[in-house]
């Protein structure tokens, strides 16, 4: 190291970003502290001041960012007494690009308000363009102003109202990234992100939500825990998953979605509604993953009606995935839903199938779905038949079980059981 120019050396150790390398590395030599003021990042891991307290942490940090003359990235893990961060910020407001917190770990402070208040200080600093903040409470809007270079927008594991979720999308009106995941929430959350282009919101708990979204350029959407979804603008849309752990959801309105290629409903219960409406505006998907166990409009779980399988695919001519569990496989394998069946009907583009089988019930209706895909499917590479949770205390399981392997064994390697 000693025979390497300065610039070589202080390019090397740029390069670090964690506290304690950070550190260790200052105590070398003089040459090498020196090096601290170029560093872009400064990451303060979880357990950096386990044994030595928030003080000794508010010290360090403190002294790390002012050393860091061009920091860019600063993450902070680690506790911190929440009375120092304005501070910290506002020290570093004009290089620092990045910032992540982990507000949980934050020591409340005299005079630092009801959780979400100190967080109002991230308006010193008004060229963030990534903002990712852990485990905060925000019972009202922040007062950030506007964050007009903030293109990414993360929260995590956080207690929130709707307006502040509203209020915090407001004052980032440039936002390209958002997601909010594991956060709880209640009530109707309105945001309108006109440069949007991939958004993740996975609201946890059993309180009813619902969500009007308006952004006409995403590409890229992911909700989890709405019973009430209003989509304006999807005429870019690629990839949409809408699901549901608890409870149930009740409209899904969206209008057509021209360039739709990856489409996934998953939850408990739907509406048969919601279910019809989103297949039928994602007619041009090319990945379809159905996994709802039940419908029914009321708390009452109902299975889903039948559904005719030549209208099914003939609806979807571009599927070349397809991924169903259950119950909707269960409602393509009624009587009725063959009735249409007849040489010139083609599944033309599918390529793979993942069926998960719960129950022997209608074993023989099931067995004739299975061949019909495979026949009718002359581009079909791999057809996965998952048999989850099976109860076998009857003879009926065994022979369902017997069918479907001579079938797999006669099927050219196309059809696999796990």
């Amino acid at each position: 190291m000693d025979a390497l120019p300065d610039g070589v050396v202080q390019t090397i150790l740029s390069r670090l970003s964690s506290a304690r390398d950070v550190a260790a590395c200052g105590g070398v030599s003089r040459c090498w502290r020196d090096c601290v003021p170029f560093l872009p990042a400064l990451y303060f891991p979880r357990s950096a001041f386990d044994a030595r307290g928030v003080a000794c942490a508010d010290a360090a940090i403190g002294r790390m960012v002012q050393a860091a003359a061009r920091l860019e990235e600063l993450v902070i893990y680690c506790p911190f007494s929440a009375a120092h961060l304005p501070l910290w910020l506002a020290t570093r407001s004009a290089s620092l690009r990045v910032l992540e917190l982990r507000v949980d770990s934050a020591a409340a402070a005299a005079g630092s308000g009801s959780g979400s208040g100190h967080l109002d200080c991230v308006a010193l600093v008004p060229n963030l363009e990534e903002l990712r903040l852990w485990g905060l409470t925000m019972t009202r809007g922040p007062s950030w102003g506007q964050l007009q270079r903030l293109r990414v927008l993360e929260i995590v594991g956080a207690s929130l109202t709707d307006l502040a979720v509203s209020g915090a999308v407001d004052a980032c009106p440039n936002l390209t990234d958002l997601a909010l995941l594991g956060c709880e929430c209640s009530g109707t959350v309105f945001l309108g992100t006109p440069l949007l282009q991939r958004c993740r919101l996975d609201f946890v708990g059993s309180a009813t939500c619902a969500l009007a979204l308006a952004a006409p350029l995403v590409e890229s959407l992911e909700v989890q825990g709405f019973s009430y979804i209003t989509l304006q603008g999807g005429d870019r849309l690629k990839r949409l998953t809408i699901s549901k752990n608890t409870g149930r959801v009740n409209t899904v309105g969206i209008d057509r979605l021209p360039v739709l290629e990856q489409l996934s409903l998953r939850g408990v219960q739907w509406s048969w509604g919601a279910v019809s409406h989103v297949l039928q505006c994602g007619a041009e998907a090319k990945h379809l993953v159905m996994k709802v166990e039940f419908c029914g409009d009321s708390d009452t779980l109902q299975p889903f009606p039948e559904v005719d399988l030549v209208e099914f695919f003939n609806s979807h001519p571009k599927l070349c995935k397809f991924e169903v569990h259950g119950a909707m496989f269960a409602s393509l394998c009624q009587k009725n839903s063959l009735k249409n069946l007849d040489s010139r009907f083609l599944i033309s583009s599918l390529e793979e199938v993942l069926i998960t089988v719960r129950s022997p019930l209608n074993a023989e209706q099931k067995l004739i779905t299975i061949e019909s895909l495979v026949r009718y499917s002359p581009r079909l590479r791999r057809m996965v038949l998952r048999i989850s949770q099976m109860k076998n205390c009857h003879e009926a399981a065994d022979e369902f079980f017997e069918e479907v392997s001579k079938f797999a064994h006669l099927s050219n390697g196309r059809v696999r059981i796990e």
